[in-house]
């Protein structure tokens, strides 16, 4: 087995054992990141350097009995993370080579745990998009079909991490941007609670959305990943201060007796008829391992994507207007005054997909419309909220596709944003309800594409969703299915 095939678990009893070293190990994942990102387009900006520098330090302290639960483990991270000495971009001409003061909290969490930073994966820009084509570096291509989308906004952490070129990598998720590309991609994807991990350090999209998760090759190294970077943060003023479980503790005590919702609200015509199928038989094998299946109904789903599509752009609008010219990244200025200067440097930096939703924001927010769009959506947001609660009284968990299909050819939805923005149905009200949710292999279709199921799960229930997870994932073998180029 080639080093790059291991997952953490491994990597860290291999490390322990002495059966390899931080440094072998990054060294294998950045022949592997040369041999494929030409191919992928997966990483905006590679750390070679300061990643080897890293891996000594981490051998060092190993051979000095300092040894923390990532030390050594080869990561990478969406470029909406910041980083000290490394450009942050976000995928923005807007930003281009901006360089932070400091690194992020989720950052310096996995630092302390010993992480070796291999580098920034690309993204849709400013998080604005379900299929990595909304990058100013282009887009990053799914290592299944290098013709199809890899999913997005997280798109090159997916892909990354299913191409073999990173042990795992954190992304972040407002409407499904974890989710669905670890579904497209065939690797493990959780969205924490909002207020689990922190968002200081993370560039904002939509403030009361966003929340960061990691993409891993399984359940496990999930919940390795997220317990490094869970955890109360005073510096993010929407972080909460609960104790963060042992996630490994519970993991292999199964579902028997445990009861999983299906809400017919997500099982409806317009899903494909292979994501059906490979859902029906994950539906199948949970009552096969003693679960109990519960129909159940969240009424407001339908308003779910309208909801969505208001609040988040709204969001946007507001995030977004600190990009000027004046403070930091790129300006524009041909000497034609200070709106001048704003124009051009906000037409220049921005690109289509970012522009509509600043525009659809500001429009939500406006003098008069405030309250017939703004203020209505955040009433169906906490109608929606409502369905979660009540639905979580009468089950443990919540089953459901992650998406219509399976990935998409590059260029289809393009044309039609509303077609691209349908990508995320069925993982957008997980966000406006706050809870959790992840997304773990269930099945490939005819044409060797993978396909994936959601779990979502209570507030702060991400040790119990794991645990769920984990044991439809020791029943299957979905999660050890690779595409070609990670195989070599």
């Amino acid at each position: 087995m080639k080093l790059t095939d291991l997952t953490i678990h491994q990597m860290q009893q291999q490390l322990a054992d002495g059966t390899t070293t931080a440094v072998a190990l990054t060294e294998a994942f950045l022949a592997q990141i040369d041999a494929t990102n030409e191919q992928l387009n997966t990483y905006i900006t590679v750390c070679r350097d300061e990643a080897l520098a890293a891996a000594r330090a981490a051998d060092e302290q190993r051979a000095n009995g300092v040894v923390r639960p990532l030390t050594g483990i080869p990561l990478a991270l969406k470029d909406i993370f910041v980083t000290t000495g490394v450009r942050t971009t976000c995928a923005s001409k807007i930003l281009g080579d901006f360089i932070s003061p400091y690194d992020g909290t989720a950052v310096a969490r996995l630092k302390e745990q010993g992480a070796v930073i291999l580098g920034k994966l690309n993204m849709d820009e400013f998080a604005m998009g379900s299929s990595n084509e909304n990058s100013a570096f282009g887009p990053v291509r799914n290592p299944w079909d290098n013709a199809c989308v890899p999913g997005g906004s997280s798109g090159g952490s997916a892909a990354c991490v299913a191409a073999a070129q990173a042990a795992g990598a954190l992304g972040t998720d407002t409407g499904g941007s974890i989710r669905q590309p670890a579904s497209h991609c065939g690797v493990v994807g959780l969205k924490p609670t909002y207020g689990r991990v922190s968002r200081y350090g993370v560039i904002a999209y939509a403030s009361s959305l966003d929340q960061v998760g990691p993409l891993t090759r399984d359940v496990r190294d999930c919940a390795i990943m997220l317990g490094a970077v869970a955890g109360y943060d005073p510096a993010d003023s929407t972080s909460v201060d609960t104790p963060v479980p042992d996630y490994l503790a519970t993991l292999a005590d199964g579902v028997a007796g445990k009861k999983i919702g299906l809400p017919q609200e997500y099982f409806i015509d317009g899903v494909d008829a292979e994501v059906k199928q490979a859902v029906d038989a994950a539906v199948a094998q949970y009552r096969e391992l003693g679960a109990e299946i519960v129909d159940i109904s969240l009424p407001h789903t339908k308003y779910a994507l309208a909801c969505y599509y208001v609040v988040a752009t709204a969001e946007a609008s507001s995030n977004l207007a600190r990009y000027d010219g004046v403070r930091y990244g790129a300006r524009v200025d041909e000497g034609g005054g200070l709106i001048e200067m704003y124009n051009r440097t906000r037409a220049a930096g921005f690109g289509a997909e970012v522009k509509r939703r600043i525009m659809l924001g500001t429009y939500a927010l406006s003098s008069g419309y405030y309250d017939a769009y703004y203020l209505k959506a955040q009433k169906v947001r906490a109608l929606i909220r409502q369905d979660f609660t009540a639905a979580f009284e009468q089950v443990d968990c919540i089953l459901t596709p992650v998406a219509p299909t399976a990935a998409f050819k590059l260029g289809d939805k393009t044309a039609d944003p509303l077609q691209m923005y349908l990508s995320d149905i069925f993982t957008l009200s997980a966000n406006l309800a706050g809870i959790c949710g992840l997304s773990m292999p269930c099945g490939i279709n005819r044409q060797g594409l993978p396909i994936g199921v959601q779990l979502l799960g209570r507030a702060f229930g991400e040790a119990e969703l794991l645990q769920t997870a984990y044991a439809f994932e020791q029943a299957t073998d979905w999660h050890r299915q690779r595409p070609a180029v990670a195989k070599g």
